[in-house]
């Protein structure tokens, strides 16, 4: 009954969590994407920006993302399966895909889109914001080039440009291995194999370190805000005590 039990819960993780992992890491990029596309209709509309309206589109684009994402990934589980491979050295169990040609093909092409299109939304985001603000900043600082104005946007803003740079790179084992059909015939292999997988879980480990840490705007914003909670648990202990 254990051999059945266990067998079961190796086909349910087989099924669901890689599914479910592909669906959270996709999600977290074109979230990123969101953010950056926020920021850059922010300074577009200036004063006109609604941020009422602002939230309620947000939920209905997040809603959106989830269902296209889920389904664009939904062919993965069907496909999914565990197989027994026992030789002289070892039994090992394996989680394998096998899609039809055409499917491998859609599954090639969704993978490099979703890691693809967040990364060029933020890009074209970027420019937009920094152009943007260099374009305003002409009619007030009338002694400077719009040249000058953008180099210095540009340097202000350079986190928005590496941010998303370094979630690609940190991104890159996880679409080679989506194309890497093979399966692990040493144990250099299964330590190759872990190492792209496991890197694919940095990006949304270091949002902080990419996003806050980076820019002087948003560091400055994190300790004044740490320091008024800091201030505000202080004041509640002493008033306990």
């Amino acid at each position: 009954m254990a051999d059945i039990s266990n067998r079961v819960f190796l086909q349910i993780h087989c099924i669901s969590l890689d599914f479910l992992l592909r669906v959270f890491l996709t999600m977290d990029q074109w979230l990123n994407a969101c953010v950056a596309t926020e920021r850059a209709v922010t300074v577009i509309k200036a004063t006109y920006f609604h941020k009422e309206k602002s939230k309620r589109i947000a939920k209905i684009i997040i809603a959106g993302l989830l269902i296209f994402i889920i389904g664009t990934s939904i062919h993965d589980p069907v496909y999914r399966r565990i197989i027994d491979e026992q030789n002289d050295d070892e039994k090992r169990t394996w989680c394998i895909v096998t899609y039809p040609r055409g499917l491998t093909v859609y599954n090639s092409m969704v993978q490099t889109f979703h890691f693809l299109a967040p990364f060029m939304i933020n890009v074209v985001s970027a420019v937009i914001l920094i152009a943007t603000k260099s374009r305003r900043q002409t009619a007030v600082q009338t002694r400077r080039t719009y040249r000058e104005l953008l180099q210095a946007q540009f340097r202000q803003h350079q986190y928005l440009f590496t941010g998303p740079v370094l979630l690609v790179i940190l991104g890159l084992p996880r679409l080679i291995m989506s194309f890497v059909l093979k399966c692990m015939k040493s144990k250099n292999d299964a330590w190759y194999f872990s190492i792209g997988y496991f890197i694919s879980f940095l990006p949304p480990m270091l949002t902080f370190v990419i996003f806050i840490l980076t820019s002087k705007f948003y560091k400055r914003e994190f300790h004044e805000s740490l320091t008024i909670y800091l201030s505000r648990m202080k004041r509640h202990l002493q008033f306990n005590t």
